[in-house]
């Protein structure tokens, strides 16, 4: 090739558009930038991301297999509801991954680990000072997951992630529902369960941390229990 000829765009690799469209959406849609039930256009979409519309459908059905978009009979997409009346075995994993994680820490936890999970805290404690609730999300499940990470049981961190991953949406309303008086007890019980798993006292951490999430889980219930938990600022 000569100094003259035109130097070829680079190829976009293969799937890397799919996968740029499903991790914006999807976090638009965990977060509610996207409210549950509104409608998605493929070719909104396409212009959007300036791409056809192959990829965009491809990462419609991705996340339609997770549950968060549905495909209507008219062949249009929405933002998939939450199903409020059916949230009770979602509690039940998510309080028992909790206090298992939490309880596995305080028994194989190393050094290193507690400055992770110390880092999260301070990243935490920060969010909630600031009114930051997409912050203070991202932040607590980040330290709860640096929390089963140091328990270091792969299945148990990986389903933990995908339980805070999957709660996100209920979460920022959870959130929302503080308006301004933010939970700041939730820093003071984070201290309290990093010094319980500093002190390997592994009783202490199960106790701790099943406490810290059956209240949340009591917090979202009443919350759940208005006419339309959707009536708020989103």
């Amino acid at each position: 090739m000569s100094d003259t000829d035109p130097v070829p765009a680079p190829e976009r690799k293969r799937g890397s558009g799919v996968k740029m469209v499903y991790d914006l959406l999807r976090d638009e849609i965990l977060d509610l930038k996207l409210a549950p039930g509104s409608m998605i256009d493929e070719v909104q979409l396409a212009e959007r991301f300036k791409m056809s519309r192959t990829p965009i459908r491809e990462a419609l059905v991705r996340l339609a297999g997770e549950g968060l978009v549905e495909t209507l009979p008219n062949r249009s997409t929405i933002v998939s509801n939450i199903d409020f009346l059916n949230l009770n075995p979602f509690f039940d994993a998510l309080v028992l991954m909790y206090r298992a994680t939490t309880r596995l820490a305080a028994q194989k936890r190393q050094p290193q680990d507690l400055a992770i999970i110390r880092g999260f805290h301070e990243d935490y404690a920060e969010a909630v000072k600031t009114r930051d609730t997409l912050a203070m999300i991202a932040t607590n499940a980040a330290f709860h997951a640096a929390i089963a990470e140091a328990g270091r049981n792969p299945y148990f961190t990986n389903l933990f992630r995908r339980l805070l991953d999957d709660g996100r949406r209920i979460l920022s309303l959870y959130y929302k529902s503080y308006e301004d008086e933010f939970p700041q007890r939730f820093v003071e019980e984070h201290a309290e369960i990093i010094a319980a798993i500093e002190a390997r006292d592994s009783d202490r951490a199960d106790r701790l941390s099943r406490i810290h999430a059956e209240q949340i889980v009591s917090q979202i219930v009443r919350l759940f229990s208005r006419k339309d938990p959707f009536d708020m600022t989103l």
